[in-house]
Order: C-alpha cells, then structure tokens, then sequence
C-alpha cells in the first residue's frame, strides 16, 4: 500500500513539474511577440511607407523601455492585480493591454502620423516590457530549483519562436495583406498569452514589500548583504559578454565576406533557430541533471569557443560549410550558455521581490555589451576579423575563472532552493 501510495505521489509529482515547465513555452511566446513588432517589423512598415531614413533612425530610440524597466519594477512587487495574484495578474493585464495598443498600433498611417504611431510603438515596447518583468518574476517563483534548467530553455525557445512570426512570418503575410491586417493578427497572437496564464499554476505567494518605500529599497539591501554580491554581480556582467561582443558585428562580418543577405538571413533564421531550440533543450535538462555550477562552466566554455567557428571563417574566406558550422554551433552553444545563465539568475532572486531583482540583473547583464561592445568597430580595425573573434574567445575567461570560486556558494543555493519546494 505505502509503495503504491508512493508511485502516486511521484506520478503527481512529476505531471505538476511538467506543468511548471511546460507552461513558460507559452509565456515566452507572448513575451516574444512585441519585440520585432517595434523593432526590425516596424523598419520594413515604415521602409514600405516611405519614411525618411532620418526618421526611421528615431524609432530605434521606442526600445529605451527595455533598458530602464527595473524603474517600475518595484510597482509590481508591491502591488498586486485581483483575481489571479501578484504575478499572474499583472501578467494578463498587460497581454491584454498589449493586445489593445498592438491593434491600436496597426491603425496608425505612418505616411501621415509618424509621431502616432512612434507613440503607439512606444506604448508596445513600454507594455513589452513590463510583461517581461512580471513573466521573468513569475518563472523565478514558479519553478523549483530542480526546474530551472529545462523552465528557462522552454521559456526561451518560445521566445524564438514568436520572433520568427513576429519577424520573418509577418513579413510574408505583409506580401499578401495590408500593415493593418498583419498587426491585427500580431495582436490577437497575444490571446496565446492570456489562455496561458489563466490555465497557469500559482506560485507560492510571498509577502509583498509593505510599502512602496521597502519595495525599492527592501530587493538592494536583501541583495547586496548577501556574502559574494558583488562577486556574483560581476560574473552576470561578465557570463555573456563575449558573445554579445561579437553579435555586435557579425552581420557586417559575413556580408564583408560577400555572402548575400539572404544566404545569412536563410541561415540564421532557419538553422539558427532549430540549433538555439536544440541548445535550449540540451541545456535545460542537463542544468537539471549536473546541476548549475557544472552546467555554467561547461557551457559557459562552450559558447566561448564557438565564436572560433567566425574565426575559421575569417581565415578561410567565403564558404558555405564553413558558415553553415560556424551558425550551427555557435546557436547550439548559445542555447546551452543561455539555458544555465538564465537558470543562475533565477537563483539569485528573492520571491518576496524577483521582478526587481530580475529586472536589476538582466539589465547589468547587458550593461557591458551596450557600452564596451560599442568599441567593437574600433577593436576590429585594429586587429581585423580574426584578431576580433579571438578576443572575444578571450574575454569568456575572466566569467569562468570566477565560477572557481563560486562553486560553494552555487552549490550552497540550489541547495536551498530544494528544500524549500
């Protein structure tokens, strides 16, 4: 009787895990949606409508949300939407005003409302964003650490996914419908979203900050006191920043080399996004299995080395093996970097306030690739192509001599994770 009473519990077990993780392939759906949409799909609307090069440049200035999102982070710690919780609350309120203002979007004539529909992109990028917030805080309250792994690849490869429709798929429908329609049918995609979260497991409730005040001050003093902060901050600044460094420039990289755009645009949106799939999924359930510290070592050494496949290119010259190996793999270890990383910044956060502290960390993983890597040009003239992907080999070292010392504390979390589910 205890055995089959056992075999149960497991079973219950492991079909509520899989419901935990399954459901961020929706999430990342959602929250990959509106990115191109005022992005790269807004550049081919407005090119189609035939705003000025000038102008168009301006509408790169919509995306400032992302970076600044850890300002109103703390609004939704502390505040909480009825019905659903803290986060699967705010979670449908902003997919459903991001259905709202991505409609709204598409009714907008850039021929003869530039300044329209730049603030209707700026209301997308600025709802986007906050959904990405509440989605990240969510996950990082969802899943037990045993989870993580396989949770942020899933997240992940749903994320790539809505932005090959959000992209190249809306794209070819504007072939064959109007801006106006291909937006309308951007918007209803967020329906995905809200089904989701409504359908999604509740996380264990956290007391929320009490105030306003403690929401921002309580997610910097709780981080910050911690042993190895500012250790640990450094490596999240330094994890990712070589492969940022050097997505800075590959496209300039391959078409120097001649190859067209759509041999590079075929490549990397194809191929790229079943080998990220491929790397996610690696990633993930191995993150799970060997466990972080291991996982962030070996795959943090693998996306570093996969940059030599643009070095090889560099010597080799123009060559379609070559560019299909150097996409595949490097795609595939980016996946699994990206798999572990995301799980790593999971572990850091507190569930009273993950989405400031998420928001906090992303932003400075990101830090050193928006500034430094603007020195990417500069360090390319200096010592051409292969000089340029060999540094940014380099630059993975300091991240993974850190993890050396970090082992215990890593080890000491996940720990601590798991005995708190």
């Amino acid at each position: 009787m205890s055995t089959q009473v056992t075999s149960n519990s497991a079973t219950l077990d492991s079909s509520s895990a899989n419901r935990r993780v399954g459901i961020q392939l929706p999430l990342g759906f959602a929250s990959g949606v509106p990115l191109l949409l005022t992005g790269s799909t807004l550049v081919a609307w407005l090119s189609d409508a035939d705003v000025s090069v000038e102008t168009i440049g301006l509408f790169a200035l919509v995306g400032v949300p992302y970076t600044f999102k850890f300002l109103w982070a703390p609004l939704l710690d502390r505040f909480s939407v009825p019905l659903l919780g803290r986060r699967r609350g705010w979670i449908v309120l902003s997919q459903f005003l991001l259905f709202c203002a991505i409609a709204w979007m598409g009714l907008q004539d850039p021929k003869t409302g530039a300044l329209h529909i730049a603030v209707a992109a700026l209301a997308v990028a600025f709802l986007s964003a906050t959904q990405d917030i509440v989605v990240d805080a969510y996950r990082t309250d969802a899943l037990h650490g045993d989870e993580r792994g396989r949770g942020s690849a899933t997240y992940v490869i749903g994320y790539r996914i809505a932005m090959i429709v959000s992209g190249a798929g809306a794209l070819l429908l504007a072939d064959h419908l109007s801006w106006r329609l291909v937006y309308f049918a951007m918007a209803a995609l967020m329906l995905v979203g809200m089904v989701a979260t409504w359908f999604a497991p509740a996380p264990a409730e956290m007391p929320p900050p009490q105030n306003l005040y403690k929401a921002i001050v309580e997610p910097l003093k709780e981080f910050f006191w911690r042993r190895g902060a500012l250790f640990a901050l450094a490596f999240v600044m330094l994890y990712k920043f070589g492969d940022a460094l050097a997505s800075n420039l590959t496209m300039k990289f391959l078409l120097d080399l001649e190859f067209s755009k759509t041999d590079v645009g075929l490549v990397q949106k194809f191929l790229g996004l079943g080998a990220t799939i491929v790397g996610c999924s690696i990633g993930g359930y191995w993150a799970d299995r060997i466990g972080l510290w291991k996982a962030l070592l070996i795959f943090g050494a693998a996306q570093a080395v996969a940059n030599a496949g643009y070095l090889a290119l560099a010597v080799t010259g123009k060559s379609y093996p070559v560019l299909i190996a150097a996409i595949g793999i490097d795609n595939i270890c980016n996946g699994l970097g990206t798999a572990a990383f995301v799980a790593y910044v999971m572990s850091l956060c507190h569930r009273s306030f993950s989405a400031t502290q998420y928001a906090l960390l992303t932003s400075a993983a990101a830090l050193l690739g928006r500034t430094l890597g603007a020195s990417a040009g500069y360090m390319q003239r200096a010592t051409g192509w292969a000089g340029f992907y060999a540094i940014t080999i380099a630059v993975a070292a300091p991240a993974l001599v850190m993890l050396l010392a970090m082992r215990r504390d890593i080890d000491a979390r996940e720990t601590d994770a798991a005995e708190s589910c």
